[in-house]
């Protein structure tokens, strides 16, 4: 799991960053709709340009306590911090452009941080819901 907002620096261009600007600012009512559809799981969402084939990632806030780390802590028993990352979305990909305007809307948001949760060695809160939400999607 990445920490935080990557300072691209010099790597990026004008153009990309003008680029990746106008694509945050295009999709903003998306963001603030899977906020809220998200507000139980994610801290934050927002969009991404370090993705290329993934829909999403998850990262942690700079100085916060990944996923992973919170996981083996409860898993030898200790306490950990409710650990709430940031869902980052790549706006070029199939999968988050079809979600403006889904009537599966909720079910796609869920599947899309899940998924993402599953890429960085993650299990879903309820794995049954996840199975379930796909299947729905799948009939």
């Amino acid at each position: 799991m990445a920490k935080g907002a990557v300072d691209l620096g010099k790597l990026q261009d004008e153009t990309e960053k003008k680029a990746a600007e106008e694509a945050a600012e295009a999709f903003k009512p998306l963001l603030a709709k899977l906020k809220e559809a998200l507000k139980d799981k994610a801290e934050d969402v927002r969009v991404t340009t370090r993705l290329v084939d993934s829909p999403a990632c998850l990262v942690v806030q700079d100085h916060g306590m990944s996923t992973q780390l919170a996981r083996m802590l409860k898993q030898a028993g200790q306490t950990a911090p409710e650990v709430k990352p940031v869902l980052e979305v790549n706006a070029e990909h199939a999968l988050v452009k079809k979600l403006d305007g889904s009537v599966h809307f909720h079910d796609l948001a869920h599947i899309l941080f899940d998924q993402a949760l599953l890429a960085e060695g993650g299990l879903p809160a309820d794995p049954a819901a996840y199975v379930k939400r796909v299947n729905a999607l799948l009939v």
